[in-house]
């Protein structure tokens, strides 16, 4: 227990008063006969400890109902307990100093055992409350009993075992908040790799229901994969705010350069004909204005149950990768012919070299100017018109490079299948040397 008395010193900064030795000698004596009763008490309590552990848990079962159920589960185990608390905090009042150690141990493994089964921390701090009061209520009682003129006396020491309790109050509850600290970082760094494993698609069927829990996410469902990438702490941050603002059913996972969010969008049971119950932009208010310049957003497409994830997130990488560098949100499903493209970059390659090549191989000025000039033909659906006005030229001259274009590839724009190849490589050649 605290040092049950103390030798009080006074410390001044003024002059020191010339001593009483009078008052110094009264004041001795009776610091010297308050411990004497007090440990004349504390003996008699050493040898009815089984006793005083009876009484305090009668009152704990009687007074904390969070004891109730922790006594019914393990009596045993809560009677130790609650011994070896006692038993420390009444040696602690024969030797304060010798036994200091050793009780501050007790108690840090109590607040750090009840923390891991889950006692709620205010019963644990009356349970201990409660024990002082015990102990203090049977060295009044004992010393009442052999020495009724000695009560008095006790009255000096009352401070110290007062402030034992707190002292020890103090000490379970931050072993407690620490324990509790940890568990909570154990959970979530378990829950992190358990999603680690599910976006790599390496996760085990035996942990599905557990990583369900963890991620508060059903186990079957229709999900979407998020891949946010540039401007990290604007991007899935904010991100997060308005997933918790929603009450949307997704977890936020951060990798090392780029976050994934989970996000459930329908049913088990539904045909997955394109057309999910949520759509993943709106349940996380994306694409905005408020999307950050340099910020690249991809939404897959969806996929049936957490064990397919790490399907959806290859597929919301192949939407980032067709990301612009400046930013922006790409929807897989809406760029379907550019995700087949990056999605085998070497047959992409291949692709662009037979279909571009003898362009490609012109001189920079050369080269660019007509491969603006198939892009903007095409962006303008065909119009030679709006492709010159894209490019500030004439029409006729717009016609005059795509004329160019098709003699040194050695197709036409108006043949389809020319048309699609074209289309294809020059997909290939902005995604892959971008």
């Amino acid at each position: 227990m605290h040092p049950a008395a103390r030798t009080r010193t006074t410390f001044r900064t003024g002059p020191v008063p010339v001593p009483q030795p009078r008052t110094r000698r009264i004041r001795s004596l009776i610091d010297a006969d308050a411990l004497r009763v007090l440990h004349r008490a504390a003996r008699v309590l050493l040898d009815e400890l089984p006793e005083l552990t009876d009484r305090l848990l009668v009152v704990l079962r009687e007074q904390e109902p969070a004891y109730r159920t922790v006594l019914e589960n393990d009596h045993a185990a809560t009677w130790q307990e609650t011994h070896r608390s006692l038993r420390h905090s009444v040696t602690s009042l024969l030797d304060p100093r010798g036994t200091r150690e050793a009780a501050h141990r007790c108690t840090w493994r109590i607040g750090a055992t009840r923390a891991e089964q889950g006692l709620p921390l205010d019963a644990l701090l009356h349970a201990f409350r409660l024990g002082g009061s015990l102990v203090w209520q049977r060295l009044v009682e004992e010393t009442a009993r052999a020495e009724p003129e000695d009560i008095r006396l006790l009255v000096h020491v009352a401070t110290d075992v007062w402030n034992f309790v707190d002292e020890h109050c103090t000490l379970v509850a931050d072993a407690y908040r620490q324990t509790e600290r940890q568990l909570a970082w154990r959970r979530e760094n378990r829950v992190r790799l358990l999603a680690a494993a599910l976006l790599d698609g390496t996760s085990r069927i035996a942990d599905l229901p557990e990583t369900a829990d963890g991620l508060g996410l059903p186990e079957h469902g229709r999900y979407v994969v998020v891949a946010v990438a540039g401007v990290r702490a604007q991007g899935p941050t904010g991100l997060r705010t308005r997933v918790g603002a929603t009450g949307a059913g997704a977890y936020w996972h951060a990798g090392a350069e780029v976050d994934y969010g989970i996000v459930l969008v329908g049913e088990a049971g539904d045909t997955g004909d394109g057309q999910d119950d949520r759509d993943p932009a709106v349940v996380l208010g994306l694409p905005g204005d408020d999307v950050t310049a340099g910020c690249r957003i991809g939404v897959g497409s969806a996929v049936t149950g957490l064990a397919s994830v790490g399907d959806a997130r290859r597929l919301a990488d192949l939407a980032l990768g067709i990301c612009p560098p400046e930013g922006g949100t790409v929807r897989l499903a809406e760029h379907l012919p550019q995700a087949l493209v990056i999605s085998c970059p070497e047959l992409g390659a291949t692709l662009t070299e037979r279909v571009l090549g003898p362009l490609l191989r012109l001189e920079p000025a050369d080269r660019d100017v007509l491969l603006d000039t198939l892009v903007a033909w095409f962006d303008s659906e065909g119009s030679a018109q709006r492709a010159g006005e894209r490019l500030y030229c004439h029409r006729n001259t717009v016609l005059n490079r795509l004329r160019r274009c098709e003699q040194l590839i050695g197709r036409s724009l108006a043949r389809p299948l020319d048309v699609v190849d074209i289309s294809l490589a020059l997909t290939a050649h902005r995604l892959l040397h971008t």
